[in-house]
């Protein structure tokens, strides 16, 4: 029933009305910090959120900042991350099968401004206050981007190269049950795969990936070595989507086309992708977080269009 309601839904996402904003609110930025690279979750009661802090978009450190709020609107720092002579980057959320928060980040070494290499790093909370040691994961140079739990098992993407190495990008399909130790799926082979969202409709993967200069949504079934991919007519950065409580896809991302950077929301379904809104950014800007609460979904992202980049939350009704 539920693969029923996707697929009549996914029909006629192009025809559904506009989401509506019904807020924008700066809530972390300021101090000559470069904040960016968020994500948000809905746990035990609390809308959190995380992001890096630096002294720019690359730097040679970089620490992990996550803030709570009961609310959406008061907003309070509950952790802070850090690992000397690293920046930690691109943190994400999920949450474990056995309830823990996990913090899933990149992690890269840089002397005087070069590149040398990079391994990703993991956390566990109970509370997202009080974090274990980060603990190294995959494979020096592997970048295990973002985490989607299904069935007991965590699916990710994880993607080598580019980046200031010398070698090409590759992606990989990894699955482990502990949010530390993963096994190889399979390899991918789409051209210039980077950034990966994962999301499951019944035993179906659906994946939105950076790959290039045109990204693309994929499709797979069990046991996921064969992907199909249908490009989406732009670049994203930072690609996100969620299922609405009616069974369509709502995605969050960078929109270039312009010339101006935006971050947006876009209706996809399997094989379409059509931006709907944009929200005030600019500059450097993306990496959305989402979280559906009832009618209204939560958006995170950062943006330096008022100046340093800095952490914003919208509100969305859908």
């Amino acid at each position: 029933m539920k693969r029923r309601i996707f697929l009549m839904a996914a029909g006629a996402a192009a025809a559904a009305p506009a989401p509506e904003i019904v807020s924008v609110k700066k809530i972390w930025g300021g101090e000559g910090l470069h904040c960016a690279f968020t994500d948000l979750i809905r746990y035990k009661g609390e809308w959190l959120c995380t992001f890096r802090e630096g002294q720019g978009h690359v730097s040679d450190t970089g620490t992990i900042r996550v803030i709570g709020s009961r609310d959406g609107e008061r907003w309070e720092s509950l952790a802070l991350l850090r690992e000397d002579g690293v920046d930690l980057r691109d943190p994400k959320f999920s949450e474990t099968p056995d309830g823990r928060l996990m913090l899933l980040m990149g992690g890269s070494i840089r002397e005087n401004g070069k590149y040398l290499r990079r391994q990703c790093r993991a956390a566990f909370s109970r509370n997202g206050r009080e974090w274990d040691r980060l603990h190294p994961v995959l494979h020096s140079n592997h970048w295990l981007w973002r985490v989607t739990w299904h069935k007991g098992t965590a699916y990710g993407v994880s993607y080598r190269g580019g980046g200031g190495l010398t070698e090409p990008r590759a992606a990989h399909l990894w699955k482990g049950t502990d949010g530390s130790r993963y096994e190889l799926v399979t390899e991918l082979d789409l051209p210039g795969q980077s950034e990966t969202t994962l999301r499951f409709d019944g035993e179906e993967a659906v994946a939105l990936a950076r790959s290039g200069v045109r990204s693309s949504i994929g499709v797979s079934r069990p046991p996921y070595t064969k992907w199909a991919w249908t490009p989406v007519g732009q670049m994203l950065g930072g690609p996100n989507f969620i299922a609405l409580p009616d069974g369509r896809w709502i995605a969050g991302s960078r929109d270039s086309r312009s010339g101006k950077p935006k971050t947006s929301l876009s209706w996809m379904t399997r094989s379409s992708f059509e931006t709907v809104l944009s929200f005030d950014s600019g500059g450097d800007t993306s990496y959305p977080g989402l979280s559906m609460e009832g009618r209204i979904l939560r958006v995170s992202y950062y943006s330096s269009h008022e100046g340093s980049a800095s952490v914003y939350i919208a509100s969305v009704r859908v």
